[in-house]
């Protein structure tokens, strides 16, 4: 995030919310593990938490952060430390050129293949695979730009994710920063993770549907979720809840910048396909890629959350709450290029400014602590996690039943 006093609802301020006492000496040697993971300079960034802090607890009263395990937190620093000492916090810059050149190629490719054999429905069906893949695959690059796990200056990964985010997708950064470190921030807790606000569309985890249904809630027949989700889930997000919430959020926020970076996408691709479609017959392109983004979006990113828990803040520490709210998909070549490495969402959500790439090498040391401690780490083969999406949303759906009908 850009260091700059904490917007209602960002990362930082989430993470000040839960900061423990900040003892002598560095400025943050006992600073809470959220606000540690999401800043690459904390000596920069640190100089804006004074003005934030509004008091401090006394001895006597009581705190969010008693009965946390106290042993986990230490051992998980000392392993973050380790990851420190073993430079997995550096970047392959290589690794990063390579994914933008292959997004670049795909997208020559699919105008390529318009070019040489027209716009016929096969023609255009295999280029609107190669568009999604473009996009998704953007989708992914701009991910590591927003996390600043490429470059070490926070101002490059800024610059480098308005461009990816905004010219290569026409999206902005402001938008998704504000949403994804939510996210983050407070991993599958009702009303602070945006992820698992669904707007009364579907009812999630073991709470909710036992809340609506014991305060006769029904927006939707909730025990046919796990159906109706194919219709309105991965078909709808992008390109309808996304698209509106990203251009409502540039105007009325006035994000000028994201607003531009996103018109010079939307200049391009017009100039590139309505000579072969039209106007008209490329917006409806254009709308069918984002269809497909969508399905390939929403089932990646919901195989390692929507099965996990999801409930009410449970002020757990940061290590363990993580466990308990994401899990991992088996590691292969197309896991990972497939989930832009989001199979490892453990480690990612425990360091999401460690370059995606070196994920999997800190992968034994975080089971080993979870041995230790007695955590389950979950990894399931990709198919698996797939499926679970749907048996999760069905036993929720079971759950806002029974409790609808019986309590």
């Amino acid at each position: 995030m850009a260091a700059s006093a904490a917007p209602p609802g960002s990362s930082c301020s989430h993470a000040l919310k839960d900061s423990q006492d900040l003892p002598q000496g560095s400025a943050f040697s006992g600073t809470r593990d959220p606000f540690r993971a999401f800043h690459r300079d904390l000596d920069f960034v640190g100089k804006f938490l004074k003005p934030l802090l509004v008091g401090e607890l006394a001895p006597e009263e009581s705190s969010q952060d008693r009965g946390k395990n106290s042993q986990i937190i230490e051992d998980f620093r000392i392993l973050r430390k380790t990851a420190e000492d073993m430079n997995l916090f550096k970047s392959n810059h290589l690794f990063f050129l390579l994914i933008l050149a292959h997004v670049i190629v795909m997208e020559i490719i699919a105008w390529l293949i318009v070019f040489y054999f027209g716009n016929d429905w096969i023609t255009t069906m295999i280029a609107s695979v190669i568009l999604a893949t473009c996009q998704i695959q953007a989708g992914w690059l701009q991910h590591d730009f927003g996390h600043l796990s490429v470059y070490k200056k926070s101002q490059w990964n800024h610059l480098a994710h308005q461009f990816v985010i905004g010219h290569m997708k026409g999206a902005s950064s402001d938008w998704w920063n504000h949403r994804h470190f939510q996210h983050h921030a407070k991993t599958n807790v009702f009303r602070k993770d945006p992820d698992v606000n669904t707007l009364h569309t579907f009812v999630l985890g073991e709470w909710q549907p036992v809340e609506y249904g014991k305060k006769k809630l029904k927006y939707l027949p909730y025990n046919h979720q796990h159906q109706y989700f194919f219709l309105i889930g991965p078909a709808l997000l992008i390109p309808v809840y996304f698209q509106y919430q990203i251009i409502m959020s540039m105007i009325v926020y006035k994000k000028w910048a994201d607003l531009a970076w996103a018109i010079s996408y939307y200049v391009r691709f017009f100039i590139t396909f309505v000579p072969y479609y039209g106007f008209l017959g490329s917006i409806l392109l254009l709308t069918f890629v984002r269809f497909l983004e969508s399905h390939w979006f929403v089932w990646v990113t919901q195989m390692n959350h929507i099965v996990m828990d999801i409930n009410e803040d449970p002020y757990r520490d940061w290590f363990s709450n993580q466990l308990a709210t994401t899990c991992n998909v088996e590691q292969s070549a197309f896991n990972d290029w497939f989930s832009g490495h989001l199979n490892f969402q453990i480690e990612h959500h425990l360091f999401p400014t460690m370059p995606r790439h070196n994920l999997y090498k800190v992968a034994p040391l975080v089971k080993s602590l979870c041995a230790k401690h007695g955590i389950q780490y979950q990894v399931k083969p990709l198919l698996t996690a797939l499926q679970d999406i749907v048996r999760s949303l069905k036993k929720s759906g079971d759950l806002w039943l029974d409790a609808y009908l019986h309590k």
